[in-house]
């Protein structure tokens, strides 16, 4: 019995796995995107306030609108408001119920891709949030100093921002990814068996609990791999005071 269970739940946490690589290689890249839309300063009726020196009312406001920044902030907090698990319902059976035709159906493993497309998007906002507050958290002299050297933009985020921010969002994004790695057993919403479900399963038909107990042995295990790995790096970075 012992093995049988060893080997249910190691299936499942392959999908586990498989569900939290997947998550962080898109969610982290696309979290900086969103950053960076959040802190947009595009503002494209901005001409309204020079053409009226004295625009008062809605013509004032509209010239300080920041159309990109509001979009996405209101974005991220629809996100960030609401359950993940609801997040992940909508996404795999909403078209379905909308349209008459589920379109996950059309790919091999649809179910996990409808997953992985919901863990994505909420994981990105709230990492946005994270990446906002490094960048926000680097002293605005720096940049000036930047500028002053001839720097481009560019060249001062990636040799004076960048490394200063990686440094500030270790703690806030491993609490994260490690939340993250929990969070991969709200997949059982849609009938993906990962570890929790799979130990479940063994309680329903054969009426023990101890393999439920056993999964948590898996996520401890992860999680303290996680654990080591993110002191690692915050030793690497200590130069950085």
């Amino acid at each position: 019995m012992f093995w049988t269970v060893t080997l249910s739940i190691l299936q499942g946490c392959s999908q586990a796995v498989k569900l939290f690589f997947l998550t962080l290689l898109f969610a982290l890249p696309l979290g900086l995107v969103v950053a960076f839309g959040s802190m947009s300063k595009w503002a494209p009726f901005r001409a309204l306030a020079y053409r009226q020196q004295e625009a008062l009312g809605f013509a004032r406001w509209l010239s300080q609108l920041r159309p990109l920044s509001a979009l996405t902030n209101v974005i991220v907090w629809i996100i960030r408001g609401t359950p993940l698990i609801l997040q992940l319902i909508i996404i795999f059976y909403g078209p379905g119920t909308w349209f008459g035709t589920n379109p996950w159906n059309a790919f091999q493993d649809g179910r996990m891709t409808a997953c992985c497309i919901a863990f994505i998007i909420n994981y990105a906002c709230y990492f946005s949030v994270i990446y906002r507050g490094g960048i926000e958290g680097v002293p605005a002299g720096q940049r000036e100093a930047g500028e002053v050297l001839g720097l481009t933009k560019r060249q001062i985020f990636f040799k004076i921002t960048l490394l200063q921010m990686v440094k500030r969002i270790i703690p806030p994004m491993s609490n994260e990814i490690i939340t993250l790695v929990k969070d991969t057993s709200l997949a059982r919403t849609i009938a993906i068996i990962e570890i929790t479900m799979a130990g479940e399963a063994f309680m329903k038909s054969k009426g023990i609990t101890w393999p439920l107990f056993y999964t948590g042995v898996f996520y401890l295990a992860f999680v303290g791999l996680l654990t080591l790995l993110f002191s690692f790096i915050e030793r690497k970075l200590s130069y950085f005071k």
